[in-house]
């Protein structure tokens, strides 16, 4: 997955502005504790980023 294609799902889930927020400051166990800006920072892929972001909110299927 592209990051430019992570983040267009990130802002179909959560909305424009809060995609940001959120991606900054929630804290997700399955990336080690980490935030989404973090992991992406440490060289995470944005694939599992994302699968990560999945576990731990209610995303639609059509974005999965």
């Amino acid at each position: 997955m592209r990051l430019t294609e992570f983040w267009r799902r990130m802002r179909a889930h959560f909305g424009e502005s809060y995609a940001d927020s959120w991606a900054r400051d929630y804290v997700i166990a399955p990336l080690d504790g980490r935030t989404v800006d973090q992991a992406l920072a440490d060289g995470e892929s944005a694939k599992t980023v994302w699968r990560a972001v999945c576990q731990v909110e209610n995303v639609s299927s059509r974005l999965r």
